[in-house]
């Protein structure tokens, strides 16, 4: 299993902590949230993890990469830095991660905390996580048909259609 981590922007939202410190980096209970939420994933993989792959600003520096690498190590993986260069949106970023885009992966946004309380059913193409929300306005969210397939998804609907809010992780059986 191989994890994609988008986690170039700026984190202007989450000023001044983001000020000296990117978003995904910030500690919650002590640990960095991209760490707390690999470590989380790493019991809903199974079989483990072979690669994390990181998509980061240019701007982040030398100190963040090895801080990010030595995530992955720990858990046994090899940690590999990609780089972003501008700001082209969410499927750019992970297209800066083709190399890594191979079997199984599911790719992660580090700047959303939850608890990985699911099972990963590898035998699917693919699977997109969502939860209930009270007001989905400000999230992209899915539409549902009766066999829970995805039929549409809205960003940021102003009008109500859906509650299933997209919560950040993605599984594709074939990365490629």
């Amino acid at each position: 299993m191989k994890i994609i981590v988008p986690m170039a922007g700026m984190g202007k939202r989450m000023r001044p902590h983001t000020l000296t410190t990117p978003k995904p980096l910030v500690p919650v209970a002590g640990k960095p949230i991209v760490q707390k939420l690999i470590e989380d994933l790493e019991k809903v993989c199974g079989a483990g993890i072979e690669e994390i792959a990181y998509i980061i600003g240019p701007s982040f520096g030398k100190t963040i990469e090895k801080q990010l690498v030595s995530v992955a190590e720990k858990l046994g993986a090899k940690g590999t830095i990609y780089y972003q260069e501008e700001a082209l949106g969410t499927a750019h970023a992970i297209m800066c991660a083709k190399e890594s885009l191979s079997g199984n992966v599911l790719v992660v946004f580090a700047d959303t905390l939850f608890k990985a309380d699911f099972v990963l059913d590898r035998s699917k193409d693919g699977i997109i996580w969502v939860q209930k929300v009270e007001d989905p306005k400000p999230f992209g969210v899915v539409k549902v048909d009766a066999n829970n397939v995805i039929t549409d998804f809205i960003e940021k609907p102003e009008t109500f259609v859906s509650d299933l809010a997209i919560i950040g992780i993605y599984y594709f059986k074939d990365g490629e």
